[in-house]
């Protein structure tokens, strides 16, 4: 049986600077956890299907935006239903 913690790490909208995310990935797939990287450029239905998908523990967002409490409420929101 895989207990590890599955992790979904994203970049959510049209920022493509990832290399936070993809060092965040990295550390937490070398603490042993089980890390699912979206790539850049994903919209908020695109990371709610892939959390759901994956069965994901975790949700990890990356937003350089400004918007980022509104994308989190929204997320939070299509994830709860």
């Amino acid at each position: 049986m895989n207990n590890r913690i599955r992790v979904l790490v994203a970049k959510l909208g049209l920022d493509g600077h990832d290399r936070g995310a993809k060092v965040v990935a990295r550390i937490l797939r070398d603490a042993g956890m089980e890390v699912i990287y979206t790539g850049i450029f994903q919209t908020t239905e695109m990371i709610v299907r892939t959390v759901i998908e994956e069965d994901a523990d975790v949700l990890g967002l990356s937003i350089l935006s400004g918007a980022h409490l509104h994308f989190a409420e929204e997320i939070c929101k299509a994830l709860r239903e």
